[in-house]
């Protein structure tokens, strides 16, 4: 269970990290599934915030709230455009490691995107297949 802040891009890698260390399977992949309509998950660059900063901002400007034509406004702006930007996304990653350790490339992190508004507690999935 993850618990967000609200929208915005928020890092999971050292909980998955975790997650494949307790395993004790040293070599497969992981695969990591977010349960939510509303949420997604990205692997995105994890050393200049602004490179983050900057993907939110196109996806507020490509799907912007208060849409004229969403019909399903019952639970709020957010909701429709949050819909949307999680199917333009994923709601699944998979990363494969060796010897215990993701195989994620220098600037890469795995992270929640969460695309409503107000604070919600999010169930992931973790998932490792491989080899002891």
């Amino acid at each position: 269970m993850i618990r967000t802040r609200g929208k915005g891009l928020h890092e999971i890698t050292d909980s998955v990290a975790r997650e494949l260390s307790h395993s004790g399977i040293k070599c497969g992949a992981v695969t990591i599934f977010c349960q939510h309509t509303s949420a997604s998950l990205v692997i995105m660059e994890n050393a200049d915030p602004t490179a983050r900063t900057d993907l939110e901002a196109w996806f507020e400007r490509l799907v912007p709230e208060k849409d004229p034509h969403f019909e399903h406004t019952l639970e709020g702006p957010d909701d429709m455009p949050s819909h949307i930007k999680m199917a333009l996304t994923r709601t699944s990653e998979t990363v494969p490691f060796a010897n215990g350790q993701l195989m994620l490339g220098t600037w890469q992190g795995i992270y929640l995107w969460e695309h409503r508004r107000v604070s919600h507690s999010r169930t992931i999935i973790v998932t490792v297949a491989g080899e002891r």
